[in-house]
């Protein structure tokens, strides 16, 4: 009769414990917010962590299996592992669970839970050695006050699965460890538990004077909580071992408390149940009007969406209308302008082309009469006559060249194929580059030059285009400087620039061509010393070669006084 009773015992007490000795989890949602705020641009993992904040346990695992499906660092994959094997772990489905929990690595910043919650699936499967594995981990952690679990229900479950294992010894030992623990922290529901398992610990050692204090405390303690359930085993028991000792009326006292919170856990359940149905009942009454009120509302909402389509259709109409007006207006603007500009261009480009074409001809038929004086020279043996004709063909000749090189030069800068490469250049070295070349000039006039450039400046510049830039300042210069005249070449140093000044005490320009050249607009025609003639192509060449080398060109000039030229460049360091 007691060995049944026992059984009877055994099968109550062991089947209650675990689910009642969960774990807190303040400090895993508050490292949950943190990394909400970190992960927000990972929309899936973002949403898992707010449904498991919300414990909506379908959506986490909806949105965790969304992200574990794309690629994550070992710490996202942990966590979306984590959020489903304690979902699953919350639907009772402890296959599911375990999988998920044992998936994640051992690097993850609350591994210690999983071994908790592997070690209650496993106790709960009745695999209780696995249990006691995973529960002993858990003990291995250093003392700490970070870990958010009751220290006295992993003693505890690890006694309840020695229990289980009819080790007695070492259930006793971690039963009352366990216990010890949670009388500490007041946990109510958790010592009625405890004093249930312990009781049956002694019971089941047929150590009745042991076990029947713990089975009146937890007796007892259960008149203190709301909990019918356990108000219900605790009678229950109590009924047991009445019967047991033959204390056949305290037992039927035991057992008529036992069937009255039996009753109304049942009474409650009903309530519940009428409860849901009422509520379903109101609900689906509420349906009903909703649905007559959604049929009225349609046909409201119909008219009104069909004004309203209508209306924001119209509006389309009219805005696209408006739209196209507009953009026509605009397009035709622009077209009016570039047709302006096309026609400004081609009539410079025919102005620029008569003018060449009229030089090229004055020069050729001037040096067609030079050769043929020069002809009757030689047959009259005219040496001194000789002389001065080839110096005036070789004059003539090189403004030729002058004038085609620049033409060539301008044709490459308008058609995009002059190469620009910018770099440091030793400015001294450039203009004594250039000035070697018009000595013979320079001396034919008996023009008096002088180079002040300072050996330290520097500037960033393409060398090609700037040379061609000094050849024709330098050759104007001549050009239009009469004999026994004077020009300087000098550059003043600043803080982020260096300004190259070319000085001449020539014929100088008159203000309304002054300032036609300075708009940077190509020029007319001038007539020069020793009758040699200018286009304005070379002015108009080294204005846009100056601004391809990110400079400005400024010109000063007084009419019979002199021109100066200044070209400010960027200037860079020697070492750089």
């Amino acid at each position: 009769m007691i060995s049944n009773n026992k059984s009877v015992f055994f099968f109550l007490f062991l089947l209650v414990p675990s689910f009642l000795f969960s774990q807190k989890q303040s400090s895993l949602n508050a490292v949950i917010q943190e990394k909400a705020k970190q992960y927000q641009d990972q929309r899936y993992f973002y949403k898992a962590l707010q449904f498991f904040l919300e414990k909506n346990w379908d959506s986490t695992l909806v949105y965790s299996m969304k992200q574990l499906a794309l690629p994550n660092t070992t710490e996202v994959a942990d966590y979306c592992h984590y959020f489903r094997g304690f979902s699953f772990k919350n639907k009772v489905l402890n296959h599911e669970a375990r999988k998920e929990f044992e998936t994640i690595s051992k690097a993850f910043q609350f591994y210690y839970k999983v071994n908790l919650y592997l070690g209650e699936i496993a106790l709960e499967e009745g695999n209780y050695k696995k249990a006691i594995a995973y529960f002993t981990e858990i003990n291995k952690l250093p003392p700490a006050n970070g870990y958010d679990f009751k220290k006295g229900v992993v003693y505890h479950n690890i006694g309840l699965s020695y229990l289980h294992l009819n080790d007695f010894k070492d259930a006793d030992t971690y039963l009352s460890e366990g216990f010890a623990l949670l009388q500490k922290e007041k946990d109510t529901v958790s010592l009625i538990v405890a004093y249930m398992n312990i009781a049956n610990l002694y019971y089941e050692q047929y150590k009745d004077n042991l076990a029947i204090p713990y089975f009146e405390k937890a007796y007892a303690l259960s008149k203190k909580i709301k909990d019918p359930q356990l108000k219900m085993n605790a009678a229950l028991n109590m009924a047991v071992v009445a019967e047991n000792n033959k204390h056949f009326n305290t037992a039927l006292t035991y057992r008529k408390e036992y069937e009255n919170w039996r009753d109304s856990l049942n009474d409650q359940n009903k309530i519940w149940a009428i409860a849901d149905l009422e509520k379903r009942f109101t609900v689906r009454q509420k349906e009903k009007e909703i649905d007559v009120l959604e049929a009225e509302n349609k046909l409201k909402i119909a008219e009104r969406n069909g004004f309203f389509y209508s209306s924001v259709l119209l509006l389309i109409l009219f805005g696209t209308g408006i739209y196209f007006y507009r953009q026509k207006s605009k397009t035709n603007k622009i077209i009016l302008s570039q047709k302006n500009e096309l026609d400004a261009l081609n009539a410079s480009k025919d102005q620029l082309f008569s003018i060449v074409s009229h030089d090229l001809r004055s020069s050729v038929n001037a040096l067609k009469n030079s050769n043929d004086k020069l002809l009757k020279s030689l047959e009259n043996k005219e040496y001194h006559e000789l002389d001065k004709l080839l110096h005036h063909n070789s004059a003539i000749a090189n403004g030729s060249y002058n004038l085609l090189d620049n033409l060539l030069h301008w044709a490459m800068l308008q058609t995009k194929q002059f190469y620009f490469h910018k770099e440091s250049v030793h400015l001294l070295s450039i203009v004594q580059q250039v000035a070697f070349n018009y000595k013979p000039l320079l001396t034919d006039k008996n023009i008096h030059f002088e180079n002040q450039v300072p050996k330290s400046a520097f500037v960033l510049a393409d060398p090609s285009s700037l040379k061609i830039v000094l050849r024709n300042l330098l050759d104007n210069a001549i050009k239009f400087t009469p004999e026994k005249g004077r020009i300087f070449i000098t550059a003043e140093v600043t803080a982020d620039h260096c300004i190259l000044c070319i000085e001449d005490s020539g014929v100088g320009i008159p203000l309304e061509l002054l300032n036609h050249l300075n708009n940077e607009t190509f020029s007319a025609a001038k007539k020069g010393t020793h009758e040699k003639t200018g286009t304005g192509l070379g002015m108009q060449l080294c204005s846009d070669m100056i601004r391809k080398n990110d400079g400005k060109m400024l010109i000063e000039s007084t009419e019979n006084k002199g021109t100066t030229i200044r070209i400010q460049l960027q200037k860079v360091n020697p070492n750089e």
